[in-house]
């Protein structure tokens, strides 16, 4: 008997480092739009998608002030045009975090200033040289008023600031910024115990380079993986891959103790003619791959024990950014509340508790190719195949779950109970359930690459009944 609870407690104690090891999955709530829901409409609609980290572009006060005891941490920013301002004056600091961040914390749980955002990136610019002196400034100011053990002060860097990317292994930082900057600042994050924020789109490189790189790699769909020379070790996705090179090139500069936060990350749901990949499936497919890759796997193949912390780009649809459409098309929702495509946010949406958007109450969508969802079942949910998904993505899904994934699709075959209406998502999803089922509706086993949802609702295709359990 004693046996059997130390057995126990073992399996407890791993279940517990499983669960601390796990990474975490924010958003950037940028406001360059004329259309927005004011900033307490937007926290609802964050805790009810169980996101509890955002990031925002400054200070504002209306947000800030939403954001008190709701939960969600925040990262906030000290804008660009502010660095001179902080750099070369300690009282400006000091002013300004007794303003906008003692103002409003602990109630609204700042964890971290964003000195800046990407002024250290492919080149150097006036801007430049106040980013350190910056965070040296608002640090001591932290300091000051006893904040500075919770609250950690960096820099988001564009992932640009590296002069080598490929292979991995082989990532360095631009040899013109090294001494001026990348040092100083890697020492400043080492001394206060903080982390390098870097931004990392891998939409960028595969439109640059569509015709050398995967899209099936650059969506962590499944694929070969790239096997770096450097190392020997595969990388299955091209994010895991960038965030690998920043991590060699802090490792070059003896600074390989330095953890990282992934604080933009995203893919656009629509572009010009030559924004090569921007679509709302390829969006749809990088975005919730990613949630479930940070959710659901460990680190990056070079650090697999740190857990990848990032925050996704963007929260909405920003009618106003400059630039070409893309910049305007990387919102998760669009202004009205409404999702621009349907995937988890949270470990709450993987199991199938995400709740749809206030304004979008039939989220969970009904199947409309001759069959649909009835009204909701309490304690029960069934995993359904999205009638948005492409057909390709569908069929993948379709004969996975009946074939490795050991799904029991004969209901589904010629003369099956279940094989009409002849459809593909009709059939993809009674195969997508009877997996998931099987997996006893475990975290992400409703997933197959962002084609699938869970409902809370029996599905209904005639005399077909589907499972809840094996």
């Amino acid at each position: 008997m004693a046996s059997l609870s130390f057995f126990s407690f073992l399996i407890l104690f791993l279940s517990a480092i499983a669960v601390s090891d796990a990474g975490s999955v924010g958003i950037n709530y940028g406001r360059v739009a004329d259309n927005l829901p004011p900033p307490d409409k937007v926290v609802q609609l964050l805790k009810s998608q169980g996101v509890a980290k955002v990031k925002i572009f400054d200070s504002d006060s209306a947000v800030l002030t939403a954001l008190a005891n709701s939960g969600i941490s925040v990262v906030v920013c000290l804008p660009n045009e502010q660095l001179a301002s902080a750099a070369n004056d300690q009282s400006f600091s000091d002013g300004w975090v007794q303003a906008n961040i003692a103002k409003y914390y602990p109630a609204t749980k700042i964890e971290a200033i964003a000195i800046g955002n990407e002024v250290i990136a492919e080149n150097i610019t006036d801007t430049t040289k106040f980013v350190v002196p910056a965070m040296k400034t608002i640090q001591a100011s932290l300091v000051k008023l006893k904040l500075d053990s919770n609250i950690k002060v960096s820099t988001p860097v564009a992932i640009s600031c590296l002069g080598n990317s490929y292979p991995a292994s082989a990532g360095s930082f631009k040899p013109d910024q090294v001494q001026s900057t990348i040092i100083p600042m890697l020492d400043f994050l080492r001394k206060t115990g903080s982390y390098l924020m870097v931004n990392v789109y891998p939409f960028f490189a595969y439109k640059d380079n569509s015709k050398t790189i995967s899209l099936d790699y650059s969506l962590f769909k499944d694929n070969p993986g790239v096997v770096d020379s450097g190392n020997g070790l595969r990388y299955k996705s091209l994010f895991e891959a960038q965030v690998d090179a920043v991590y060699a090139a802090m490792s070059a500069l003896t600074y390989d103790d330095l953890k990282l936060v992934v604080t933009e990350t995203g893919w656009p749901s629509a572009g010009d003619a030559g924004e090569v990949g921007a679509s709302q499936d390829n969006a749809a497919a990088y975005n919730g791959n990613l949630v479930r890759r940070v959710l659901t796997g460990n680190g990056t193949p070079l650090k697999p024990n740190d857990p990848l912390n990032v925050y996704i780009f963007a929260l909405f649809n920003e009618n106003q950014k400059p630039g070409p459409t893309s910049e305007r098309n990387y919102g998760l929702f669009y202004p009205n509340e409404q999702r621009v495509y349907n995937i988890p946010l949270s470990q709450k949406g993987l199991n199938g508790n995400q709740s749809p958007p206030a304004s979008n109450v039939n989220q969970t969508a009904p199947v409309n190719n001759g069959g649909g969802v009835s009204k909701a079942t309490s304690g029960q949910t069934w995993c359904m195949a999205s009638p948005n998904a492409e057909a390709e993505e569908l069929q993948e899904g379709l004969d996975y779950a009946c074939g490795e994934g050991g799904a029991d699709c004969g209901p589904i075959q010629p003369n099956g109970a279940c094989y009409n209406p002849n459809s593909l998502v009709a059939h993809a999803s009674y195969a997508y359930n009877s997996y998931y089922q099987k997996k006893a509706r475990v975290s992400g086993s409703c997933f197959f690459s962002g084609t699938a949802y869970v409902s809370t609702q029996r599905p209904s295709f005639g005399n077909c009944q589907f499972p809840t359990g094996y």
